[in-house]
């Protein structure tokens, strides 16, 4: 196992990598019939100039390059782990920038950089909240404080394809397969109050799970697949 983690660290094996996955990305695109719904609320965002934090499950990313009009600018908060430098290197192909840093490493500095990037900047970003280690389809804290602090609204976004494979990973990752009839499905805009105190950060915090698992659900049933189950427990701090 650490023979092959050094392997994959070489930057001209990940290099490689990242380039048969952006690929891929491509071919299941250009195979596949994609509809939107609820398109209506990102773009309202859009044509204001108003950058957003798209929020998805850590499980539907693979698609999610092309939930995002080019050239739009966007960044994407990603985990310092090595499967974390791998999806930063296949979204540069699409020309979407990142944060580094997630919930458990690099936390601070990361929210600081979030922040920047939608009050400075003018760039949305987008974060999976139940990332990069779980619980599946449970929603972090860290999403909401980036939220609270920047005054950007919250957008949900969820991918679901009619042809698919579930893998055993924490997050049921889906991989997507070609020829396929696709969907994303955008939510209301939510935004966080800066003086919310902690009872109404939780609330706030659920509200926003609900919506997103909600929304997964209907991308999947628009899809004709089973539904996949969030994790048995609840974030609660």
């Amino acid at each position: 196992m650490a023979r092959m983690k050094s392997f994959l660290r070489h930057p001209a094996v990940r290099a490689a990598i990242c380039a048969i996955a952006a690929s891929y990305i491509r071919l299941v695109r250009w195979t596949s019939r994609i509809d939107v719904v609820g398109g209506e609320h990102p773009q309202r965002l859009w044509d204001a100039g108003t950058p957003f934090i798209l929020g998805f499950w850590h499980g539907r990313l693979l698609m999610m390059p092309y939930s995002w009009p080019r050239p739009r600018p966007m960044r994407v908060l990603i985990s310092q782990h090595l499967d974390g430098r791998l999806i930063s290197g296949t979204l540069h192909h699409f020309g979407i920038d990142n944060i580094a840093g997630s919930s458990t490493r690099g936390g601070a500095a990361a929210l600081i950089a979030i922040v920047k990037s939608l009050q400075r900047d003018r760039v949305s970003v987008a974060i999976s909240p139940d990332g990069p280690r779980g619980p599946r389809m449970r929603v972090s804290l860290g999403i909401i404080q980036a939220a609270r602090l920047s005054g950007a609204p919250i957008l949900p976004c969820m991918y679901a394809t009619s042809r698919r494979k579930l893998l055993g990973s924490w997050d049921r990752f889906i991989l997507s397969l070609p020829f396929a009839r696709s969907v994303f499905v955008w939510g209301e805009p939510m935004l966080i109050p800066r003086e919310a105190d902690e009872a109404q950060i939780e609330s706030l915090r659920a509200e926003l799970e609900r919506r997103m698992n909600a929304i997964a659900d209907q991308a999947d049933a628009l899809c004709g697949v089973d539904k996949i189950a969030p994790a048995p427990f609840a974030v609660t701090a």
